[in-house]
């Protein structure tokens, strides 16, 4: 059973705004206003409505499960769900990587809350993506966030500046690219590490690989590692001593040949994701940026085919 409700600033949901339905998983939308803040949140709650009798509000019946539904915030509902599985925040871009990411989390046993962070990247499509692999997935959760770093300008994902195209791999030596978004990790495991607490949990799964890259200094082993002894001092609970808070890294050794493979041992459709940095007006990827180029070596070198469609290709996949 499902209960959707809008849910206005005060955190009360709107009596009288709910649909009741047999299963579903929860999305969530967050939309940022002057001075006006909603979510959208299908939630799933644990008990059924079956062999219920049409009663009194306030008796054991129908009606009076749903009123008490639109009298209550729904998070105080799935706080008073046992927990049958540890809860991990999972960040999920859209791409290859994240979604890799988020199957391992489901593998190793956590409900996987999914967070998409919808910060004025020109390739917008990415967030299309990441609600196909929401879907497609068994996940307790699947939440949209905009904050719109593009307001600060800095990157060629957020601004008009042109996306390098055949640019030779990135990595240890190389200078980080115009691609890079400034402190975007930082933003993004910040809103994560908010959302774990609410959800009094300390995993936090992010997809950063240090080997097949684009040389980005916040996909690196060193800063995972600061942040993540940075959040273990900034959070009431793992102060207290009662959730530490761990970020999981499971690619970040890994070459983009084994991402691929493993993600195809746990299933992961890869027609759904989406690399492309720079797609063209017809939705094709462009086939030359990093991202791109990154992601069709790792493919031809595990010896599979790549489902992305792309418009056009690089002359040749520099190493």
């Amino acid at each position: 059973m499902y209960s959707t409700v809008t849910v206005p600033k005060s955190g009360c949901p709107v009596r009288g705004q709910m649909e009741v339905n047999s299963t579903a998983s929860r999305v969530t939308r967050w939309t940022s206003g002057a001075g006006n803040a909603s979510r959208r949140r299908t939630s799933r709650a644990s008990s059924g409505l079956s062999g219920l009798g049409s009663g009194p509000v306030g008796g054991n019946s129908r009606a009076g499960l749903i009123t008490l539904l639109a009298r209550r915030p729904l998070r105080s509902f799935l706080d008073m769900t046992p927990q049958s599985q540890p809860r991990a925040v999972v960040l999920l871009s859209g791409g290859l990587d994240s979604t890799t990411t988020l199957a391992v989390a489901r593998a190793e046993g956590y409900e996987v809350y999914a967070l998409t962070v919808e910060y004025g990247q020109r390739h917008a499509v990415e967030l299309e993506a990441a609600s196909r692999i929401a879907t497609a997935h068994e996940i307790a959760d699947h939440t949209v966030l905009h904050v719109d770093l593009a307001h600060f300008g800095g990157s060629a994902l957020t601004t008009a500046a042109p996306v390098p195209k055949d640019r030779p791999s990135g990595g240890p030596g190389h200078d980080v690219p115009v691609t890079y978004v400034p402190a975007r990790n930082t933003v993004f495991l910040a809103l994560a590490l908010a959302w774990a607490e609410t959800l009094q949990t300390g995993h936090i799964f992010i997809g950063v690989n240090a080997l097949d890259y684009s040389g980005y200094p916040d996909c690196r082993p060193e800063y995972v590692e600061a942040f993540e002894q940075m959040a273990n001092l900034a959070t009431k609970a793992a102060t207290e001593g009662t959730t530490p808070v761990s970020i999981h890294t499971p690619l970040i050794g890994l070459t983009k040949k084994e991402i691929i493979l493993r993600g195809l041992e746990l299933g992961v459709d890869y027609a759904l994701t989406v690399s492309c940095y720079d797609p063209v007006p017809t939705g094709e990827a462009c086939g030359r940026c990093d991202a791109c180029r990154l992601r069709r070596k790792g493919f031809e070198e595990a010896g599979v085919p790549d489902p992305a469609v792309y418009h056009t290709g690089p002359t040749e996949l520099r190493r």
